[in-house]
């Protein structure tokens, strides 16, 4: 799995780098045919909004979240796109 880094408006440290890394192995848990991810971090004012895009083996998956705390909005975009990976990997399996 290949992740593609942005950010918008933010310095994208190596903690926060790290941080998103560990977070994008929980989804490749549940499905290992994830080709390439590609997240965005940014910040407008007081909120930290965090998406991002996966394409799969037989699709696309995208997802995004906002919250005040950016660590947070990771966690809540990782969980988001569990549920989504989730359900396609559901969905293929059923074809």
């Amino acid at each position: 799995m290949h992740i593609n880094l942005t950010g918008h408006h933010i310095e994208i440290t190596t903690s926060l780098r790290h941080y998103v890394e560990e977070k994008f192995t929980k989804l490749e848990r549940h499905f290992d045919q994830i080709n390439n991810v590609h997240v965005i971090l940014n910040v407008q004012k007081m909120q930290q909004k965090a998406e991002a895009k996966l394409h799969l083996a037989g699709g696309e998956v995208f997802a995004m979240s906002e919250n005040a705390d950016m660590y947070a909005a990771i966690d809540s975009l990782i969980d988001k796109l569990d549920r989504q990976v989730i359900k396609h990997k559901e969905k293929l399996t059923k074809h």
